[in-house]
């Protein structure tokens, strides 16, 4: 059998990380095992899509390396398509016209919950053949009556559903336009999804859906209905949990390939390995070891799994993130081999890239001002010309690489008696504006030669006055 999965996200609200895990379980077993992965946009809810969110979800996808193979189609652009199944439907009596207004629906519903019974629609136009004059009907799905659906979940093995507990669901409105659920069965028909892969909060349409399906004569699929991500409290997952547009963690300074290594063990994993890289993700996973409990989403794991990857990413895998970073700090950073030796000497000093910008702003902009408590107490007259004799020896050396300048640091501090860290720390003052920086032969060899003793020239004319 071919694989085929689908992600159908609807652009009702922005993609989340809920949704990006159920895209990477689709896309991940549709490219382990040589299949398609297909990218629908469920845009039937006309009042409440929108087109930023759509591009949101394009742009997410794409953030994420999510790489579809066939679409993105969109559900509006199928209307004539679904209106085209709902005549087949009616010409073989497996749906019917039904007449009912809103009021007598609602006052059904009110009666079966005042007899203590379950609110459903009560068939009452299922075996009519007349009409009503001037009422445009909906039309439902003659859902059968007597049997059962039994769905073989990949997650939750076998469940079992009564037909009779099954209602006759509307596929048309009676302004003629399709319901989700509907449109659902034809999408999945027409574009021969083999897996369907999504939430649990599914699991409860999958009956109705395979009886649409068995209706239509199509290849019914399998299902795999993932388990809720929650919170670390336990509770539903919110925007304090996390649960944020998956675009935020590009701008909160994550890796693409951090999040998919989070997100795929948040319900599966294989032993104990934390950490994967992608091409592992696509070799290892199955769908079938997923956990049908729900997973407990933690943010300080996310983060610890950055770490991970940007500490044993190539530096140059890197370099672009950065250069973004920076630049919406306003930094012009151009240089590639500058910011791969950034990379090399903050990675192990932060968390995302976002951090690893902020920490490393000194190199583009010399200091405005010093650290008053690090002046207090690294700074004195005496050290200031010792500053100033150790740029004398720098501006001297003809190899400007953190080797040589550590020689020449280390060789001064030696001759005068010092502590490394003692003229270490005023020269990083001078050139960082405070303490903390990668070592110091790394940071000044970073900075360059002209930018180096511009500043430390500019730093010992302000502490002698």
């Amino acid at each position: 059998m071919s694989v085929r999965t689908r992600f159908a996200p609807s652009p009702t609200g922005f993609l989340h990380i809920g949704g990006l895990r159920t895209a990477l379980f689709s896309w991940l077993y549709a490219r382990g095992h040589a299949g398609k992965f297909i990218l629908r946009i469920e845009d039937t809810d006309l009042e409440r899509s929108t087109e930023a969110a759509i591009q949101q979800i394009l742009d997410g996808l794409e953030w994420a390396g999510l790489e579809h193979d066939e679409g993105p189609f969109f559900q509006t652009k199928r209307f004539d398509r679904y209106q085209e199944v709902v005549e087949y439907l009616l010409a073989q009596g497996h749906a019917y016209r039904c007449y009912c207004t809103k009021e007598e629906l609602e006052q059904m519903r009110a009666e079966q919950v005042a007899r203590g019974e379950k609110p459903r629609y009560d068939g009452r136009w299922r075996d009519r053949c007349d009409s009503l004059p001037g009422v445009a009907p909906a039309i439902r799905f003659k859902n059968p009556q007597e049997g059962e659906v039994i769905v073989h979940d990949v997650v939750h093995g076998r469940v079992l559903f009564q037909n009779s507990e099954l209602d006759d669901l509307i596929i048309a409105r009676s302004d003629g336009s399709p319901t989700y659920n509907f449109c659902v069965v034809v999408d999945d028909m027409d574009m021969q999804i083999s897996h369907v892969i999504r939430g649990d909060d599914h699991l409860n349409n999958t009956p109705r859906q395979m009886n649409m399906l068995r209706a239509l004569g199509a290849k019914v699929p399998v299902y795999a209905h993932l388990p809720m991500i929650l919170g670390s409290d336990g509770a539903k997952l919110s925007k304090r949990h996390g649960a944020v547009s998956v675009l935020q963690y590009r701008d909160e300074g994550f890796l693409p390939e951090a999040l998919l290594n989070y997100l795929v063990r948040l319900g599966w994993s294989h032993g104990d390995q934390e950490i994967f890289s992608t091409e592992e993700m696509i070799r290892l996973f199955d769908i079938a070891d997923v956990n049908k409990s729900a997973a407990a989403f933690n943010g300080e794991k996310l983060a610890w799994l950055n770490q991970q990857h940007m500490m044993h990413a190539p530096a140059a895998r890197l370099v672009a993130p950065l250069r973004w970073q920076l630049e919406r700090n306003g930094v012009d950073a151009h240089d590639d081999a500058q910011l791969e030796q950034i990379v090399v000497a903050q990675r192990e000093r932060a968390k995302t890239i976002k951090e690893m910008a902020a920490n490393s702003l000194f190199f583009f902009r010399p200091p405005e001002s010093y650290d008053t408590k690090a002046l207090a107490k690294h700074v004195t007259p005496a050290v200031s010309v010792l500053v100033a004799a150790v740029t004398e020896e720098l501006a001297m050396l003809s190899d400007w690489t953190a080797p040589a300048i550590h020689a020449v640091v280390s060789g001064f501090a030696a001759r005068e008696n010092l502590a490394l860290g003692k003229l270490a720390q005023p020269i990083r003052l001078a050139v960082c504006g405070g303490t903390v920086s990668p070592p110091i032969d790394a940071t000044l060899a970073i900075l360059g030669r002209g930018q180096t003793l511009a500043r430390l020239a500019a730093a010992v004319a302000v502490w002698l006055g």
